[in-house]
C-alpha cells in the first residue's frame, strides 16, 4: 500500500473536518482568544464556559474510545514536558490577544473577509520563519529543562489508568457544566440569524476532534504547515541561507496511519509529506467553511477600515503566535482541544502559561494599543 493511497483517504477527511470547524466557529464566533481576553479585559466568564464544556466533552469521548482501543494513546507529536511548554504558553497568550485571534480564529475571520486577521496571518508566517533561526538554541533549552522522560500524560506520570483521572476530574466538572446549563450560560439572549449556540458549538467541535483523533490518529492541528509555508518562502528568496537551517530538516512525525496501518512521517520542511496531507486540507477547509457561512448569511465583506495601530497590534501578535507555536510546540487548539482532554503534561503547562500571557497582552492592549 503506497503513501498516495493513504493521502487519498486523509485529504478529504481533513478537508471536511476543516469546513465544519470553520463553519461552526464563524456561526458562533467561537474565538478562543476572545474567550481569554474577555476574562481579563471585561471580567466576563460566559464565553470561556463553552470552552470548559468542550474540554469536558472531549475528555469523556476520548477516554471512552481509548478504553475500547480505538485511539493511539498518547497521540503523535505530543512529547515530554519541559519549561518550554510554559514559556510558549505565555508568548502565545500575549500574541493571540494582540492578534485578535489564535491560529484557527485568525483563519475563520480571514475566510469571512477580515484584512486585520489577514495581517495577523502574515505575522504568523514571519514568526514561524524567525523560529527556524532560533531552533538549535531552543532545542538545547528544551533538553535542559525537560521535567521527565518517563511520562507524556499525567496518568503515565502517576502510573495509574487514564480512566481513574477522568473519573476524578469529571465529577466536579460535570457539576460545573450542569450548573452553567441550568443557569442558561450556554444560551445567548441575542441570537442573530443562523447563529449556533455555544452549547451546540462546543459539542460539535468536540465531535470533530474525536473524529480526527480516531480516523487521522490525532486531534486538530495546523501550525507545522505554517512553518512549511514560511520555509518555502525562505527557500525561494534566500536559497543559500535556507540550506543552513537545521529546523527544516527535522522529521517530527512518525506514526502508523490508523486506517491503513502504513508508516507515515513528516516535518516542518517545505515538502509534501504526512503533515502536509493532514494540515493543509484543514487550513483550506476552515477558510472555506467560514467563507460559506459568511456568504450564506450575506455577511461576507472585505473590511479593512481600522486604525493603523490595530493593524500593528495584529501583525505583532501574529509574529508572537507563529514564534510561540514552535517554542511550545503547537497551538492553543492542539493543546486545549486535544492535549488537555487526555491530560498531556505539555498541554497542562501550556494552558497554565496562557493565563499570565493573556493578562500581559490585555495590559498591552489597554495601556499601549488602545489607550
Amino acid at each position: 500500500m503506497d503513501f498516495s493511497y493513504s493521502t487519498q483517504i486523509i485529504i478529504p477527511i481533513c478537508l471536511v473536518l476543516g469546513i465544519i470547524t470553520g463553519f461552526v466557529m464563524h456561526r458562533n464566533d467561537f474565538c478562543v482568544a476572545g474567550m481569554f481576553r474577555d476574562l481579563f479585559l471585561f471580567k466576563r466568564t460566559k464565553k470561556i464556559k463553552s470552552l470548559i464544556l468542550l474540554v469536558f466533552t472531549s475528555m469523556i469521548l476520548f477516554e471512552f474510545v481509548r478504553f475500547i482501543d480505538l485511539l493511539i494513546y498518547p497521540f503523535p507529536l505530543i512529547g515530554y514536558p519541559s519549561l518550554s511548554n510554559f514559556i510558549g504558553g505565555i508568548v502565545f497568550g500575549t500574541g493571540m490577544v494582540l492578534a485578535g485571534g489564535c491560529v484557527i480564529g485568525v483563519l475563520y475571520k480571514v475566510g469571512a473577509g477580515s484584512i486585520i486577521s489577514l495581517t495577523a496571518l502574515i505575522g504568523i508566517f514571519i514568526g514561524s520563519a524567525i523560529y527556524a533561526e532560533l531552533h538549535p538554541y531552543w532545542i538545547k533549552f528544551i533538553k535542559m529543562t525537560t521535567l521527565t522522560k518517563d511520562a507524556i500524560t499525567l496518568s503515565q506520570f502517576l502510573k495509574i489508568q487514564p480512566y481513574v483521572i477522568v473519573l476524578i476530574i469529571s465529577i466536579p466538572l460535570f457539576g460545573l457544566v450542569r450548573r452553567y446549563y441550568k443557569a442558561g450560560d450556554f444560551n445567548e439572549t441575542f441570537k442573530p440569524e443562523g447563529y449556533i449556540s455555544s452549547f451546540h458549538s462546543a459539542i460539535i467541535l468536540s465531535l470533530v476532534g474525536l473524529i480526527s483523533y480516531i480516523f487521522i490518529g490525532m486531534p486538530l492541528g495546523i501550525t507545522t504547515t505554517y512553518s512549511k509555508i514560511a520555509g518555502l518562502i525562505t527557500e525561494q528568496l534566500f536559497p543559500e541561507y535556507f540550506k543552513e537551517l537545521v529546523f527544516y530538516k527535522v522529521i517530527s512525525l512518525k506514526y502508523k496511519f490508523p486506517l491503513t496501518g502504513q508508516e507515515l512521517s513528516g516535518g516542518p520542511g517545505p515538502v509534501f509529506d504526512a503533515i502536509t496531507a493532514i494540515q493543509l486540507p484543514l487550513i483550506i477547509g476552515i477558510l472555506l467553511g467560514s467563507f460559506i457561512s459568511a456568504i450564506h448569511l450575506r455577511e461576507f465583506k472585505v473590511y479593512f477600515k481600522a486604525p493603523y495601530i490595530q493593524y500593528f497590534s495584529a501583525f505583532i501578535g501574529g509574529i508572537l503566535i507563529g514564534l510561540a507555536s514552535r517554542l511550545t510546540p503547537a497551538c492553543n487548539v492542539w493543546h486545549i482541544f486535544g492535549g488537555l482532554p487526555i491530560f498531556a503534561i505539555q498541554s497542562v503547562l501550556f494552558v497554565i502559561g496562557l493565563f499570565p500571557g493573556v493578562w500581559f497582552g490585555t495590559k498591552l492592549l489597554q495601556k499601549v494599543i488602545f489607550r
